[in-house]
């Protein structure tokens, strides 16, 4: 039996356990021919678990047939930073205007999240990626 044939990815962010048809989902979908309620049914299943209204990446593989199976990615450290450091937004100058901190316990908590989808050899490397996204956004680490 031959592999389907893939006919194109689809990446969206979507929030967990509240997919539906409405943009982003349905447009993106439609244009491809499959079924949205069928795609936000499974995702919703799948993701109720995590927390409501998390964005979570996921990506989308689209066969020829119109069938389709995709991939939940962990929400991104940017979203988990601010909701450490408890701020709506990155700092506009994040070198000279600091909008927020984070403790290390809490870089080692959102890569404990993030775990399958860093590229990082142990704990100390992926604290360090972290740490750097944090300092990008104008997020001082303790």
């Amino acid at each position: 039996m031959a592999a389907k044939e893939l006919v194109t990815q689809v990446k969206l962010q979507v929030p967990a356990g509240s997919a539906n048809p409405a943009p982003p989902v349905g447009p993106a979908l439609g244009q491809h021919g499959l079924n949205i309620q069928d795609f936000c049914k499974q995702f919703n299943d799948r993701t109720k678990d995590n927390e409501k209204g998390l964005a979570l990446p996921v990506i989308i593989n689209v066969y020829k047939d119109r069938s389709f199976d995709f991939v939940i990615k962990s929400t991104p450290a940017s979203i988990l930073l601010k909701k450490a450091a408890g701020i709506q937004k990155g700092s506009p100058t994040p070198q000279s205007n600091k909008v927020g901190k984070v403790t290390k316990k809490q870089l080692e908590d959102i890569v404990k999240q993030k775990e399958g989808d860093l590229n990082a050899a142990d704990l100390d490397q992926a604290v360090k990626i972290i740490a750097g996204t944090a300092r990008s956004m104008g997020i001082e680490v303790e």
